[in-house]
């Protein structure tokens, strides 16, 4: 497979900060590469200075293995061949929908912008203006107009975020299909875990201008590289404790804390869909399992009906831990009422408390 796009050592400095650190990235044809990270982690920045309208202070940038930036080029934006697509969609309003997709082709081509207002579904909206068309609508012309050129790699930045969540997921999908179509290597810069989740056949995980985990969606939700990453994508659980002979002691008995030295605090960390309920039964807990470990007695703090499911907060008689639970459907249980918890082992992730993704600490559980 061939790499469009290669990114490495991209640095950004802006007021004696590295807006952008260091980053390595590439993104394969036909694939969906998503920057992921909060506001203001340097994910846009690494965007416009791949696009050509920042330029970095160190690094290069490769497109379809051509140096269109590092430290002695810099070719301007229009002469990179890649396809822009920002949130507020920036259609030409005295432009109709054809007029707006053929704008990028430097000859007359009908057919092509016939065939993308057909596969965006917009066939009979072409002499429409864009202020006559819904914001979905207009999102799927300017993803018409920026593969008209076909272009090798698309940027999007944030291309979702002005729609209504309920249309959200329709386009999301819509806009996949096209893009899988095409074969166009995509780089896609997100906030929302749950667009990158979808979306993506990779993720890019940036905080503080770098790049701390890159891998598929599964794996770096079910393999966080550090406690940040975990709590990026879901709610989590957090148990602290200290290690001791390379055990440390939890509300949920031992875990495993190989290859930390003996004093070293630790958080063990789990989300909340897997704590499994069990009623108190008199104060005998359930036997303890290889999958789930010893389980925990607790008493219910708080319950909450959230629609599809129900969180209910709960304190361990041991360690004074404070554990939430998603529960399907309708449970509501009593506060102060005593129930066993049990986790799910294989789920439980252990970091050494305040390492990040460059911590040479960072252990597995």
């Amino acid at each position: 497979m061939s790499v469009p796009l290669q990114v490495e050592g991209l640095t950004r400095i802006l007021e004696g900060r590295a807006v952008v650190d260091g980053v390595d990235l590439e993104v394969g044809e036909g694939r969906v590469t998503c920057l992921l990270g909060p506001s203001g982690c340097g994910k846009s920045t690494t965007l416009r200075i791949i696009a050509g309208v920042d330029r970095q202070d160190a690094g290069v940038v490769r497109l379809a293995g051509k140096t269109v930036a590092d430290s002695h080029v810099h070719e301007p934006p229009e002469a990179r061949g890649v396809g822009l697509m920002f949130q507020d969609f920036a259609l030409f309003p005295h432009l109709t929908a054809a007029r707006n997709v053929g704008f990028g082709l430097r000859g007359k081509d009908d057919a092509r912008v016939a065939d993308l207002l057909d596969r965006v579904g917009l066939a009979a909206h072409a002499v429409k203006y864009p202020h006559q068309l819904s914001g979905g609508e207009q999102q799927r012309v300017a993803l018409a107009r920026a593969l008209a050129p076909k272009p090798r790699v698309l940027l999007m930045d944030e291309p979702f975020s002005g729609l209504d969540n309920r249309l959200r997921d329709g386009i999301r999908d819509a806009t996949l299909d096209v893009l899988r179509e095409e074969g166009t290597a995509v780089l896609l810069v997100t906030h929302e875990p749950d667009e990158a989740m979808r979306m993506g056949d990779e993720i890019a995980l940036m905080r503080g201008g770098r790049i701390v985990q890159r891998a598929a969606p599964y794996n770096i939700y079910n393999q966080p590289v550090d406690r940040d990453a975990a709590a990026f994508f879901s709610d989590i659980n957090c148990i602290e404790g200290e290690v001791h002979g390379a055990l440390t002691q939890t509300p949920f008995g031992q875990f495993l804390t190989p290859g930390l030295a003996d004093g070293t605090a630790v958080d063990i960390v789990f989300r909340p869909q897997h704590v499994r309920l069990d009623f108190d039964r008199e104060g005998r807990g359930p036997a303890p399992t290889p999958t789930e470990g010893t389980p925990a007695r607790a008493h219910v703090v708080r319950a909450r009906f959230m629609g599809k499911e129900s969180l209910v907060d709960f304190r361990t008689e041991i360690g004074d831990a404070l554990v939430t639970a998603t529960v399907p459907a309708v449970f509501l249980p009593k506060k102060d009422l005593p129930m066993w918890l049990s986790i799910r082992r294989d789920r439980c992730f252990v970091f050494p408390r305040g390492a990040s993704a460059h911590d040479p600490r960072i252990v597995g559980a």
